[in-house]
């Protein structure tokens, strides 16, 4: 089968939708098949074409958001690239440019678009409206996501049920929808195939010692990521034990004012910023803690918790459908609502290391099903199914015609 991936973001940029969508292509293509990327091109303002990744980067205007870009929804120098790959189906992973484009060339060339809706994008408006017309552009979202997936895509796929619920109950979508988790390569984060002096060296740049518990946090710095909430909460949790420290990984908007909180609430000495780290070293980051916390409500799924959980490393998080759909109570994650709870949650893993070691097991359990292959299996069964569907759809169509010419219409 011949794969078109299409996307705002892909490598070198790093996020999870990146990782996933990495994951995925690496997946399909040991499956046997042939997958090309389209994607906006976040170093130059020219085409570019990797014969040997296949990736087609595109050129596009910095948004303003992070180093997103945004391209023209018809680049014409590209659309005789695309159609010498002769697409089998098109997979879009996202509602912008690059997605309309998609759509366009998907319907233009009668080939099945199936689309995986990622973000909530609804928690993410106050990035371009400033804190204005809150009301009226989440109607805006709404209407643009219900018209994107339910007018255009053959297929769609959500990654829990969450997400789901969102579609059926909010936006009253009528056309099935695919619930997948979104997979990774869980093999990365093991601790077998990870370098112990690695792990090592980053423990000295960060100026870690052995007997301190780690929690780690990796996510975009940014209001909706409720990280406000853990730093408030580690300055109650080293009143009890002062080795417990907090590794943040990752940047975003609100970088500064957060270490300018740490500051003022005098945890800088426990709370550590690392800033973008490369997606080759995340695995080393994950091998340093003893436990993952987030307090983000935000998240479509979270593939930071299944990494977590891949490294034989306890979640602690939110009590957030997205989570819920993932972990599992008491076995291998423990779950929050206030402070107090996390706080709570945190010093039960630090005061019970035997419990803390059979939950760090039963998280490696957990995440070993979301591994690459599976994921990759029933996101194939869809593209089947779409392929099905858009042969029936045109069988149909040419069937309407022969008619309407008997009828002399």
């Amino acid at each position: 089968m011949r794969i078109g991936i299409f996307t705002e973001t892909y490598t070198p940029y790093i996020s999870g939708l990146v990782t996933s969508e990495v994951m995925l292509k690496h997946a399909l293509e040991k499956m046997g098949h042939e997958v090309y990327v389209v994607t906006a091109n976040l170093r130059s303002f020219k085409y570019e074409y990797d014969e040997k990744e296949r990736v087609f980067r595109i050129p596009g205007i910095p948004t303003g958001i992070y180093d997103s870009r945004l391209t023209s929804t018809y680049p014409i120098r590209a659309i005789n690239k695309i159609k010498s790959w002769h697409l089998d189906v098109i997979h879009s992973q996202t509602e912008f440019s690059i997605g309309t484009f998609a759509r366009i060339f998907a319907k233009q060339f009668n080939i099945p678009l199936v689309h995986t809706y990622h973000t909530m994008y609804e928690d993410y408006v106050h990035y371009i409206t400033k804190g204005y017309f809150k009301k009226s552009s989440k109607k805006l979202v709404e209407y643009l996501t219900k018209f994107y997936c339910d007018t255009t895509a053959t297929e769609l796929i959500v990654p829990t049920n969450k997400t789901y619920k969102l579609f059926k109950e909010k936006y009253h979508y009528e056309k099935a929808i695919n619930i997948i988790p979104t997979g990774i390569e869980v093999e990365r984060f093991y601790k077998e195939n990870v370098d112990p002096k690695e792990i090592d060296n980053l423990r000295k740049t960060l100026n870690i010692s052995k007997k301190d518990f780690v929690i780690l946090f990796v996510g975009r710095l940014a209001a909706e990521k409720n990280i406000e909430f853990l730093l408030e909460s580690q300055k109650e949790l080293i009143k009890k034990h002062n080795n417990i420290k907090l590794v943040i990984v990752g940047d975003g908007p609100d970088k500064e004012k957060y270490e300018e909180l740490s500051k003022k609430l005098d945890i800088d000495k426990n709370t550590i910023f690392t800033g973008k780290a490369a997606w080759g070293d995340m695995p080393y980051y994950y091998n340093i803690a003893d436990a993952f916390a987030t307090a983000s409500k935000s998240e479509t799924q979270g593939l930071t918790l299944i990494e977590a959980m891949a490294a034989d490393v306890s979640v602690v998080c939110m009590r957030d459908e997205a989570f819920l759909s993932m972990v599992t109570e008491d076995l291998n994650s423990l779950i929050f609502e206030t402070q107090e709870e996390y706080q709570e949650k945190i010093l039960y893993l630090y005061n019970n290391p035997k419990e803390h070691k059979k939950m760090n097991h039963q998280a490696r359990i957990a995440a070993e099903q979301y591994s690459a292959t599976i994921y990759g299996t029933k996101v194939l069964d869809v593209y089947k199914r779409a392929i099905k569907e858009k042969k029936e759809e045109n069988r149909f169509g040419i069937f309407s015609q022969i008619i309407k010419k008997l009828k002399g219409e």
